[in-house]
This record gives structure tokens, sequence and C-alpha cells, in this order.
């Protein structure tokens, strides 16, 4: 397959942000896209997005929960019945919960894992049979600057991603003789709003003793948005990514990303402490 052919492309978490964009890049440069979303309503506003910039019939809208790992194999089984092959799966679909850890339940730790983590690996399985077989594929999973460093008061968040990535760096090795690739790609903050949001959803009581720096990270998250990057950066790495014919495993991308992924690789954890926790003082 020549880098700039047609490609079959399975991608989560269609309905905004990263996964919205893409799909509609992909679909421009002639890619078929099977773009996933949760519910009827994002379907429509997804399809009429699609019809506005001319990209419909490139996009396959699908229904889907990556939640309910009982369905994924059916579906995938499906769309290489109809399709004849996946060529790139693009697992995009995830959300950010906050609060700290001591007052998180462990409902919203697996609420947390399920969408960001497990969804990976059940729609990474289901998918590599067929990849293997027809020797080539292409499996991008979207990580974080998350995954480089665990940050206080998202901690599900960033452990759902540390997760990934031990998983991805498995998946590429052990794929590696069967030509299919596995790729992370880790953005810093970027203009979709899952950091707000996540902080919207937080775990916080009434009577927490970590209540102040939650009030402090929340104001922290707003200046950071404020200088966010444009999301469709990303959907043109992934772009770029797909027409590589030898992809590598990481591309940090973003605000700060490479200095952090360096910085994490050559300073002492102390430092990080010292710089994360110097003004969350709960006094």
């Amino acid at each position: 397959m020549s880098n700039h052919e047609k490609r079959i492309i399975l991608l989560t978490g269609a309905s905004s942000g990263f996964g919205l964009l893409t799909s509609l890049t992909l679909a421009k440069e002639n890619h078929h896209v099977i773009a996933t979303v949760r519910s009827e309503q994002k379907r429509d506003e997804l399809i009429r997005k699609a019809q506005e910039a001319g990209v419909a019939a490139n996009l396959d809208i699908r229904l889907l929960d990556v939640t309910d790992f009982s369905i994924i194999p059916s579906l995938v089984a499906s769309l290489i019945k109809e399709y004849g092959r996946i060529d790139v799966l693009i697992n995009n679909a995830g959300f950010a919960s906050g609060g700290f850890i001591e007052d998180i339940t462990l409902s919203s730790w697996q609420e947390q894992f399920n969408t960001n983590f497990f969804a990976v690996v059940a729609l990474s399985k289901a998918v590599l049979p067929s990849m293997r077989n027809q020797n080539k594929g292409l499996i991008i999973n979207i990580s974080s600057v998350s995954a480089m460093l665990g940050f206080p008061g998202m901690g599900p968040y960033s452990a759902s991603k540390f997760a990934i990535e031990g998983f991805s760096e498995a998946l590429r090795l052990e794929m590696k003789p069967y030509q299919v690739d596995v790729v992370l790609i880790e953005p810093a903050s970027y203009k979709t709003g899952i950091w707000s949001t996540g902080l919207e959803r937080s775990t916080l009581r009434d009577d927490s003793a970590y209540k102040k720096r939650i009030d402090g990270l929340r104001q922290d998250v707003e200046t950071i948005a404020r200088t966010s990057g444009d999301p469709l950066e990303v959907a043109a790495l992934i772009q770029r990514i797909i027409r590589t014919k030898k992809p590598k495993l990481r591309y940090p991308i973003g605000k700060g990303a490479r200095s952090l992924s360096l910085a994490k690789r050559l300073l002492p954890f102390s430092l990080f402490e010292y710089f994360l926790t110097r003004n969350q003082s709960d006094k």
C-alpha cells in the first residue's frame, strides 16, 4: 500500500475535540473513516459537520459506547466483512476525571479506566487478527503529557494514560514481526475542553481536606486553557503518521510536551516535586 493510498480507518470518540477534527481531516484526504460516537444526537451533529465540509461520502458514522466491551468484537468483525479490512485504528475516545486520590471512589477509577484504557485494549484485540493476517496495520493510541508525569488532582487520568503507554510498548514489540505499527501521540494542552470538563466532574466532598488545592488547580487549568494550542495540530500529525512508512513509537506534541519528555528523563523527580507542590498548601 502506497503512502497516499486510501485507507479504511476506524476512529473512536469522533463527536468533539481531536476525534472530530481528525475524522474530517482524514475524510478530506479521501480516506474512508468509520467514526464512532455515543449518541444519536452526536451522530446527527457529525453528519451535519461532514456535509458542511463536503466529506460526508467518506464518513461512516456508527454508534458505539466503547465501554460496552461485549459488542466490540462483533462490531469490528462486521466492519471487516463490509470493507474487507481495517488499515488503521485510532483509539481516541477518552475523558479526564479530576480529584484527589483520597476522595475518589473506586467506581470513579473504574469508569476512568474502562473508557481510557480497557476500551483501547478491547478495540486493539478486535483488529489484531485481521491486521496480523494481512501483515499490515497501524494502531494510533491517543495518550497525553499526563502519561509523562502524574499530576496532582488528576490521578485517575494520569494513571490511565500511563497504562496506555505500557500497553502500547508491549503491543508494538509483539506486533513488529507482522508489520503492524503501534504509535502513541502525547498531546500537551489543547483547546478541546478535556481539562476543564475533567475538573467540573471532579470528586470533591464538601468536607474535603483538598478543597483549597482543587480550587487552585481550577485556576491553573483556566490559565493554561487561555494559551492552549489549536487541536488541528494533532489532526495534522495523525495525517502525517498515516503517510509515514516507518512511524516512531512516541510523538509528543504541543507547548512544553517535548521539553517535559526530555526533562523527565534527565532531571531528578525532586525538582518536579518542588515545582508542582510549592503553592499547594492547605493552609
